[in-house]
């Protein structure tokens, strides 16, 4: 911890904010830390050496607020905190930016492990890791059986035509940062619009729902769900298919995108989906459609980090390796769109 503001946050300006809306929350002047591995919105722990809370702000310079809507993520954080579903408690939210310099909310800070890779589950063994992947299927069933209206969440989302505009919204993404021949991948997008299936009703859907986007204790629990910037209301299939995705091996080594697959004692993709049919009741045989999907929005993701890479906006690490993955995620939806 350094007492040391950080690039935005003046812990200073936090605490004042903190001692007018929630007084007696904090004891002491407040120490902040960035913590490190979030790709959208900035995440900084702060205490006060007695307390710990979490704060989440969108990243510095000019963002597009409907992008990194703090007013959204604590909306359905705080509506899903009195459920089943597993979220930090929500504190605060602050819209008024001469406090940080930009809207921010602090919610309470949960103990536990996100494991981002194979290797981080090792220690753990194929028993525990078996559990902890069940566990995150039963979660996703608990936040899918969450009744919208009941939380005030009905108006969340635009449900209706929900998968269309998904797809559309992706092929936009991939023409904006198009600038090398894809070979299937005009071919994947086509198929995947001529065999759009029909969604069942609504549900409140995470959006990036995997394993390293839930914090786990020692004992294997669900802590918290966390990253909510991607929420909607919509078709609750879209957030199986990529845990389906996310679970299927890539068989790459050193790739820079991991998905615990290979971790000994992952349950294999076909036992997820037949352990959150017979939770939730939800018809899951178009789940081939909703996992190819999930490779084309990913194959998507990674050519538009690979195409910032080669303008040199994005560097770090295993960027110079992430053009190379897009053709296999390519292939990996195409494959799994044809054969099931």
């Amino acid at each position: 911890m350094s007492p040391a503001p950080l690039p935005g946050l003046d812990p200073e300006n936090l605490r004042g904010r903190l001692d007018l809306v929630r007084p007696g929350l904090v004891g002491g002047p407040l120490e902040a830390r960035l913590i490190e591995g979030g790709r959208s919105n900035l995440t900084y722990t702060v205490t006060d050496g007695t307390g710990r809370w979490v704060v989440r702000r969108p990243p510095l310079g000019h963002v597009l607020a409907t992008a990194h809507d703090m007013a959204r993520e604590f909306r359905v954080i705080k509506a899903l905190h009195p459920t089943a579903v597993p979220v930090p408690e929500p504190l605060l939210l602050c819209e008024d930016e001469s406090v940080l310099g930009a809207p921010f909310y602090v919610m309470e800070h949960l103990e536990g492990t996100a494991y981002r890779t194979a290797e981080q589950l090792a220690p753990l063994g194929a028993g525990r890791t078996r559990a902890a992947v069940l566990a995150l299927v039963d979660t996703l069933v608990e936040l899918h059986a969450v009744d919208p209206g009941a939380v005030g969440l009905g108006d969340f989302g635009r449900p209706d035509g929900f998968l269309d505009r998904q797809l559309r919204r992706w092929g936009k993404q991939l023409a904006a940062s198009r600038d090398r021949e894809l070979a299937g991948v005009d071919e994947l997008h086509a198929a995947l619009g001529r065999a759009l299936p029909g969604s069942p009703s609504p549900t409140v859907v995470h959006g990036d729902y995997r394993l390293d986007n839930v914090l786990m204790d020692e004992d294997d629990r669900i802590t918290g769900v966390l990253d909510w910037e991607m929420s909607t209301l919509g078709d609750p299939l879209t957030d199986l298919g990529l845990l389906v995705m996310y679970s299927t091996g890539l068989g790459l080594p050193h790739s820079p995108v991991s998905t615990t697959a290979e971790a000994a004692g992952h349950p294999a993709p076909g036992e997820l989906v037949e352990r959150y049919a017979a939770r939730s009741g939800r018809d899951t045989s178009a789940i081939a459609w909703y996992t190819a999907f999930a490779w084309f929005k990913l194959a998507v993701i990674l050519e538009g980090i690979h195409y910032r890479y080669t303008l040199g906006r994005t560097v770090g690490p295993g960027f110079d390796r992430i053009g190379d993955l897009v053709p296999v995620f390519i292939e990996h939806g195409l494959t799994t769109l044809q054969e099931g």
